[in-house]
């Protein structure tokens, strides 16, 4: 593989964030070790689940890029962008996104009859958030909801059907990613303002959105609670859960409405040991259970 084409793919890995696919994932992989008590998958499944975790993030990641690209240009914070610092054309962006959703798909496909004909609502909903912006202050709520059908997606790909169980879990990772993506939002409250574009942060202070996301993060204590007890799980379980409960707790006394410093070690590390513990104590329950 020539130096170029290398360097061309960990553009495409940064522009869409690649390794920030951990917030998510573990969720939709903790969907797969419940289900495969009474519904062991083949390792097909799972490379399927990977690969449609994969392109369907990177497409809805892409897209958002292509956007928003006339926006991150004006906006410092976001102007080193690949879109508009030229590192990548819109042209190679939409064809990036093309193959993404292709991959999205066809790993549907590949899993059930029921998976693929899902699929496009579904990647529908993850393209469309990118336009939320514009119109509503609740984005992030709208953005929790889209990731949050990455579990269900899973659960149904390995069972066919739906569980009271991986709703919760579902609704945990949606109050999870919504919460946090407020406390991001705080960076650009001047910016979206001037812009016209809507967030809770922008539109009702940050003092009162941060309180919103704390109590999104309570819920997700509360959710994640509610799939243990109707999955009837090991209790080891809950000692994960309070350690997530207490890294939430801290998360949010490191970020301050007028003091973001510390807002890339709570959105970048912090929520990514938060997301793989919970698939390790779902994965250490599942063992000792």
């Amino acid at each position: 593989m020539g130096s170029a084409l290398k360097n061309k793919i960990l553009v495409y890995g940064r522009m869409i964030k690649f390794s920030h696919t951990i917030f998510a994932l573990p969720f939709a992989l903790s969907a797969v070790v419940m289900a495969w008590e009474k519904y062991p998958p083949s390792f097909w499944d799972f490379i399927w689940i990977l690969l449609a975790m994969v392109g369907a993030r990177s497409a809805a990641m892409g897209f958002n890029r292509i956007v928003d690209a006339d926006i991150d240009f004006k906006n410092e914070r976001t102007a080193i962008r690949e879109i508009p610092s030229g590192l990548l054309s819109k042209k190679e962006s939409v064809f990036f996104v093309i193959i993404s959703s292709f991959v999205f798909v066809f790993s549907a496909a590949m899993l059930s009859h029921l998976c693929l004909i899902l699929s496009f609502p579904v990647l529908f909903f993850l393209l469309f958030y990118s336009y939320t912006k514009r119109f509503t202050k609740y984005c992030h709520l709208y953005l929790g909801f889209a990731i949050s059908l990455a579990p269900v997606g899973a659960w149904v790909a390995i069972t066919g059907t739906l569980s009271w169980g991986i709703v919760f879990l579902s609704l945990g990772l949606m109050s999870y990613i919504a919460g946090f993506d407020i406390l991001y939002a705080c960076q650009d409250i001047d910016f979206d303002k001037e812009q016209g574009l809507f967030s809770l942060p922008s539109q009702i202070g940050p003092q009162k959105a941060m309180l919103i996301s704390s109590i999104l993060h309570v819920g997700t204590m509360v959710c994640l609670l509610a799939m243990y007890i109707k999955f009837q799980m090991h209790s080891v379980f809950l000692i994960f859960l309070f350690i997530i409960g207490i890294l939430l707790i801290v998360e949010h006394k490191l970020v301050k409405p007028h003091d973001l410093k510390h807002i890339n070690i709570t959105f970048f590390h912090m929520n990514s040991v938060i997301s793989v513990l919970l698939f390790i104590g779902v994965l250490a329950q599942g063992f000792l259970k």
